[in-house]
């Protein structure tokens, strides 16, 4: 029998090409993406944690509890099921949820510094708040989780958190957005370290987001 939703396992697969293409993974293409399936709460979910050489075979489908439905998991990957299963929860409208360790911003991670949102990609996005940092716990533990869902629930329209000491969870509408998403985070903290040695990042000005979102109307351009 064919594997099911051919369509979004072929976007998880394209969503992990465009981030190697971008350069924003780890030495160890280290990753895991997911996407929301429709009609209750299932995901497709990378059944590895190496991503490089990723196929639509390579993905499973599981339930937000931790069941898996369909396919077959290593155990490096059913560790972080609560973890994407939490940002669902916590965000009714993402489609796509994607964990990479990528270096630039997982500096900001590390040092539990959270990520500015000074690049104008971010407005793009409709992001206007920094990107927070969900303390540390072992990945994928309820201490973890609750952290995470702490994170977001304190920060509504955020769609990523970074994780103390580990990585970023970004969200988007589907995972190609998320992978956009990952990028513009990785982009952006890549500039701000480099500014911070010239005197350091500096904030929009009042009402930044309506006048991008007003010049982006006029060329029928929705970010």
């Amino acid at each position: 029998m064919p594997p099911s939703n051919p369509a979004l396992r072929d976007q998880i697969v394209q969503a992990a090409r465009l981030l190697f293409r971008a350069g924003v993974m780890s030495h160890s293409g280290h990753a895991n993406l997911s996407a929301r399936l429709p009609g209750g709460d299932r995901m497709l979910l990378t059944a590895r944690g190496q991503v490089a050489d990723l196929t639509p075979d390579d993905l499973a489908v599981v339930s937000f509890d931790g069941d898996v439905l369909e396919g077959e998991m290593d155990a490096v990957a059913r560790e972080i099921i609560g973890m994407h299963a939490c940002v669902y929860r916590a965000r009714p409208g993402a489609g796509g949820v994607i964990h990479t360790h990528s270096p630039r911003a997982t500096v900001f991670a590390v040092a539990h510094q959270p990520l500015p949102c000074v690049y104008e990609a971010f407005l793009r996005f409709g992001i206007t708040d920094d990107i927070p940092v969900a303390a540390w716990a072992p990945r994928g533990s309820p201490e973890s989780i609750a952290a995470i869902q702490e994170r977001l629930e304190q920060c509504p329209t955020t769609p990523a958190v970074l994780l103390a000491n580990h990585g970023l969870l970004a969200a988007g509408a589907d995972p190609l957005h998320a992978a956009q998403i990952v990028i513009a985070m990785e982009e952006a903290a890549d500039l701000t370290l480099h500014a911070r040695q010239i005197g350091g990042e500096r904030p929009f000005p009042a009402g930044a987001l309506a006048r991008e979102r007003a010049h982006m109307a006029r060329f029928g351009s929705s970010g």
